[in-house]
């Protein structure tokens, strides 16, 4: 810690400061919360505003193609809370889409299935 730089960096854990400064203090996206496997997308054509950082640039070039909420943290490198909170930016200037995961309740019942297996056998 002899220099102002030091001071910041824990040996272990890597900069300390710098996620908080990347989401402005904010630990929460606004609006509803990301599921890791939700389904994010650049909606085509949208112009960012000023204001945004470089990593909320980065994390919607990444999104040009859908890629999961988990994914684009750990590609980007940045923790999951963060890409979240920067989501939430970039979701409420409508430059992302999110489709949530499948919930299991949204499968057909048992004998639906089993009658387009049947089907599919016949054929």
């Amino acid at each position: 810690m002899n220099d102002g730089g030091e001071r910041w960096l824990d040996q272990d854990a890597g900069p300390i400061i710098r996620p908080y400064t990347v989401t402005r203090g904010r630990t929460r996206p606004t609006g509803p919360a990301f599921d890791m496997v939700a389904i994010v997308r650049a909606v085509p054509g949208g112009r960012p505003q000023p204001g945004l950082g470089p990593e909320h640039l980065r994390v919607l070039r990444m999104c040009a193609a859908p890629t999961s909420v988990v994914d684009l943290a750990s590609e980007s490198g940045l923790s999951l809370g963060v890409v979240r909170v920067l989501l939430g930016d970039l979701r409420d200037q409508q430059l992302v889409t999110v489709r949530a995961p499948a919930n299991v309740s949204q499968l057909p019942e048992e004998h639906i299935l089993r009658e387009v297996i049947q089907g599919l056998r016949a054929l």
